[in-house]
């Protein structure tokens, strides 16, 4: 297994590696100039102070130059300066990722707890009333759009109980971060779980459904076969069976989704991100892209690129972990 983890860490680095330099080159197929950006002239700056610009910021050079030089900074975790408000791209990735790793981390626990448990009792209870409420429930949520959901969450826990004077305990927050206070990083104390349960529970609503699907068609599939069978005559309990048999080789395509997820709801949840005003990676890579302020856009997506291999890592290992042929077969590549 030590093998098979340092294969799937080099593949990590590959992926962050080849997905920036991918972006990188993409930027010079734009139209527009990064120094106009800078100085905000919008073309009408003298061509002799353009030169001098380009100079300083290296912009001149040839593609394959800044290419090198900008491989070079990123090596010593240093990802430039935004070219629209010159501050500091560690600075913005510092406040903007604590943001979305902590809004992602709630709704993977959403995503996760919500998603299996409601699966598994879908499958165990198929085909009764509570299997159908699921399987609408999952239905209506994969369908509604997830700006439309964020804005009926607002309009029903925040604008309506505030026009209709509800106490202040049935009131949420539309929108905002609210105060800096979580412990451990990313538990909220306080009042700063108001402000997480609207964008969390609509960033986890569509994944949420997706999983307990996943969940619910596996678990009936692994009820039917031999080896369930086999651990019912061997007269061990239900719960045993479900739990130690059923469970436990019913996740891995569940694994995948969520592992798949780590990188959308922290780093890409653009549109949960605006709706609620939460100020994420998503949403400044969405402002950096519009502006064309590259420095930004790379840096950020380095992360990004990160958390997804990463989290397919993750993945990996928990199938080693599930499944003994993965771990099998890691041995046998290893040989």
């Amino acid at each position: 297994m030590g093998v098979y983890f340092v294969r799937r860490l080099a593949q990590l680095v590959l992926v962050a590696w080849g997905a920036l330099t991918v972006i990188f080159f993409l930027f010079f197929l734009l139209p527009g100039d990064p120094a106009d950006l800078l100085t905000g002239s919008d073309g009408k700056i003298p061509p002799a102070t353009l030169e001098k610009i380009e100079a300083k910021y290296g912009l001149d050079d040839p593609p394959l130059v800044q290419y090198a030089n900008y491989m070079k900074r990123v090596a010593t975790w240093d990802l430039g300066v935004s070219f629209k408000t010159n501050e500091s791209v560690n600075e913005i990735l510092g406040r903007t990722a604590k943001a979305s790793i902590r809004l992602g981390f709630w709704a993977l626990i959403i995503e996760s707890v919500v998603g299996i448990s409601t699966g598994v009792y879908s499958a165990v209870r198929r085909y009764s009333f509570g299997d159908a409420v699921v399987t609408v429930g999952t239905i209506a949520a994969s369908a509604v759009p997830v700006f439309v959901l964020g804005l009926l969450f607002q309009q029903l826990f925040g604008v309506f109980p505030n026009q209709h004077g509800f106490p202040d305990w049935m009131r949420l927050p539309t929108g905002g971060i609210g105060p800096d206070s979580w412990f451990l990083f990313v538990i909220p104390t306080g009042g700063q779980w108001k402000y997480l349960i609207l964008p969390a529970i609509t960033l986890a609503s569509v994944s949420t459904a997706v999983v307990a699907r996943v969940t619910r068609t596996t678990m009936i599939e692994v009820e039917r076969s031999d080896y369930m069978r086999t651990a019912r005559s061997k007269g061990l309990s239900e719960r045993q069976v479900l739990m130690r048999h059923g469970l436990r080789n019913g996740m891995i395509p569940v694994v995948t989704l969520i592992a798949i997820d780590i990188g959308t709801v922290i780093g890409v949840a653009v549109l949960t991100e605006t709706v609620f005003g939460w100020p994420g990676l998503g949403s400044r890579i969405a402002r950096a892209i519009s502006s064309r302020d590259y420095a930004v856009v790379l840096g950020l997506s380095i992360v990004v690129t990160i958390l997804y291999a990463a989290a397919n890592l993750l993945a990996d290992l928990a199938y080693a972990w599930l499944d003994p042929r993965v771990r099998l077969g890691a041995k046998g590549l290893d040989k």
